[in-house]
């Protein structure tokens, strides 16, 4: 078994009082692929880098297994890590380069070999096994560092951004093979990356952080359709989910000069509501609202759009045609409405 438990972590910046990671706790199911999602600075890689025994808390305890590994030395955690630059040894062949870590652990030559061989030809290695790494693309030098880390049976894989140094369309196609990888090996994974397409596609459950702390963690679908504050609703989503001051009375909700039954959940006052843009449709006795930027996409087209003095992106069909300064009325989709306090951006549950 190779569940994590963190249990109350905290590291403080050299010199500082300001916290990296504060007080976050975390649970790991054995097999379970976990993404760290946030913006850079919240913590995300120094949290990875303290499970891997790179950076020790000032408080707080990590167990892997039921063992308490908070100040064991990273070689003795049994965990294996994918780092954001490729790391492979430009002197190395690609079949020395995978099999490195099992000769450091004095394994029989042999069983390197037979470790090498199906570690390439799952990650489509296999013709490449007797070359150099200056002759190999970002892609597959990636894989590179991905197979050097799989075959050391660990209990825990750890990546670190893997995909940010290749291009868009070499991410997208390398991001479905990993999530197979990681998938068929069924290895407890810890993933950190700060974009949101990898982190909704890849994990079991996705942690959003945000100056050191977690502020929701959860199924990645329910994550970006119900969340817990207004952070995450725009930083989780491309477009990020829109927002709308609402004043509740009388048991009606206004919103952007519109009026309808309020949910019986909502005090009365100010509020803020939140949509994504493909709940937004375009009706004839909507919300009226003025474009000001088309910008097609291929799957839609997005629609940057004002109402009175708030900003509202809107994802209409691809066969829609709008020019800047034209004018569309919005439909608001009820079930999608997402309801948060004024003051404290925190979600109003029902």
């Amino acid at each position: 078994m190779a569940e994590i438990s963190i249990e109350g972590l905290v590291k403080t910046y050299p010199g500082g009082t300001e916290r990296a990671t504060d007080d976050v706790s975390l649970d790991v199911a054995d097999g379970e692929f976990v993404v760290l999602l946030g913006p850079s600075g919240c913590g995300k890689t120094t949290l990875l880098r303290m499970l891997a025994g790179l950076e020790l808390p000032d408080a707080g305890k990590i167990t892997i297994g039921g063992r308490d590994v908070t100040y064991q030395p990273p070689h003795q955690r049994n965990l294996s890590m994918v780092f954001q630059s490729y790391a492979v040894f430009p002197h190395r062949t690609v079949r020395t380069n995978i099999g490195f870590g099992l000769a450091m652990r004095k394994v029989p030559a042999k069983a390197v070999a037979e470790k090498v061989e199906w570690a390439a030809d799952l990650l489509q290695l296999t013709p490449y096994l007797d070359r150099y790494p200056a002759k190999l693309s970002g892609g597959q030098r990636q894989r590179v560092a991905v197979a050097r880390a799989i075959v050391m049976d660990a209990d825990v894989l750890l990546m670190d951004e893997p995909l940010s140094n290749l291009d868009a369309l070499l991410r997208l196609s390398f991001r479905a093979d990993l999530k197979k990888i990681v998938q068929d090996l069924g290895t407890t994974t810890v993933y950190v990356t700060h974009d949101q397409g990898e982190a909704l596609s890849l994990g079991d459950r996705v942690a959003v952080m945000r100056s050191g702390r977690i502020v929701q963690l959860g199924d990645p679908l329910d994550v970006y359709d119900r969340p817990a504050d207004r952070f995450v609703g725009g930083f989780l989503g491309s477009p990020p989910m829109n927002f709308l001051p609402a004043t509740v009375a009388d048991g009606q909700l206004a919103v952007a000069g519109h009026s309808r039954p309020a949910p019986a959940h909502l005090p009365a006052g100010d509020l803020l509501v939140g949509i994504r843009a493909e709940h937004i449709g375009l009706s004839d006795d909507g919300i009226e609202a003025h474009v000001e930027v088309v910008e097609p996409t291929g799957a839609a087209v997005l629609l940057t759009t004002r109402v009175g003095t708030e900003v509202l992106k809107v994802s209409a069909p691809p066969t829609f045609r709008a020019r800047p300064g034209d004018t569309v009325r919005l439909d608001l989709a009820p079930d999608a409405l997402r309801y948060y306090d004024a003051e404290t951006q925190l979600a109003l549950s029902p």
